[in-house]
């Protein structure tokens, strides 16, 4: 790929956070995910490539936008698989809470997994994990095993879950076991980036979440030269019987990142929308103005790149279509 798509990408992803951040705490998360999967598809089509959407806001027939399978770019350039979530934490938005994210990658097309929309239980880690752990083990010799690794403590351990009431058995055995556990509201990507940012003090993110999710996960990672591993859990024969047809011979078998990202080159990008552990969120100046913070990442050079922007929004042809602006 081009090293300056790097850079177009991250704008795509401004783009997306600019346009849901108004939505803060304001009760509606239909409609700051909408604001954000508008703006980022207004960008999208701008960018020099061939761009096939291989996770995105669902199959055609339930998004409008941004679905499977749907082309985006300008039609020439590299052909591309393009995965997105345009903001990772609707909830998060629509309550004013912390890490509400707008993520995409891409890679070179035939790289990024098509998962399908359902459940895949996780374990990602940073590099100093990297090949150690197995998510087949037990959680108790996982948890050991980490701590021996990292040349830690137990209880010094800081391990970051979903609080979903599908998580309380684990929970409860963390708990036993002794670590310090964060739980999130939200934010699937966020928590599983976590482990491989020094910055965000946490050593492993457990649990399960959406699969599409544990793909954008797996880019970042590839970048960060942390890990992810994954399964999918179809909870409905119907869901069993999409994954074979979607090409999962075994849909229960353990996913590495080689199967989620491929061995080639990957770019992934983030803005913070709401305030978060990582990223600070949008940020309105004076003079109609606002402040993003974005990361890009590139997997071939493991160049990250930490980007605070100022916007005149004035200026911004997106908000200038009346259509688009929100009120």
């Amino acid at each position: 790929m081009e090293r300056e798509l790097a850079l177009e990408i991250v704008r795509i992803t401004e783009l997306a956070a600019l346009a849901s951040a108004p939505w803060m705490g304001r009760g509606n998360k239909e409609g700051a995910d909408q604001a954000a999967t508008s703006a980022m598809r207004y960008v999208l089509n701008s960018v020099s490539m061939k761009g096939t959407v291989v996770i995105g806001e669902g199959e055609m027939d339930e998004a409008p936008m941004l679905y499977i399978g749907e082309n985006v770019g300008s039609g020439s350039g590299p052909e591309l698989d393009v995965a997105v979530d345009p903001l990772d934490g609707t909830e998060i938005v629509a309550k004013g809470l912390n890490n509400a994210l707008a993520v995409i990658a891409v890679a070179n097309k035939g790289n990024l997994l098509h998962a399908p929309d359902m459940y895949m239980e996780k374990l990602a880690v940073g590099p100093e994990l990297v090949g150690i752990l197995n998510i087949d083990d037990p959680l108790e010799e996982i948890i050991n095993k980490a701590a021996k690794a990292l040349n830690k403590r137990i209880s010094d351990l800081s391990v970051t879950i979903l609080d979903r009431e599908r998580h309380n058995h684990l929970i409860l055995q963390l708990r036993q076991i002794g670590v310090r556990i964060k739980l999130l509201s939200e934010g699937d990507v966020a928590g599983a980036i976590a482990p491989s940012l020094p910055e965000a003090g946490v050593d492993m993110y457990i649990g399960s979440g959406g699969a599409p999710e544990g793909v954008l996960a797996a880019a970042a990672l590839r970048c960060l030269g942390g890990e992810i591993q994954g399964r999918l859990m179809p909870g409905t024969q119907e869901e069993y019987d999409r994954c074979v047809i979607m090409g999962f011979e075994r849909p229960c078998q353990v996913l590495t990142m080689d199967d989620m990202v491929g061995t080639d080159d990957v770019i992934f990008a983030a803005t913070g929308v709401t305030e978060g552990d990582f990223l600070s969120g949008v940020r309105y100046l004076s003079g109609k103005r606002a402040e993003t913070d974005s990361i890009v990442m590139r997997a071939k050079t493991r160049t990250v790149r930490n980007i605070k922007s100022i916007h005149y929004l004035p200026n911004k042809a997106f908000f200038k279509d009346k259509e688009k602006v929100i009120s």
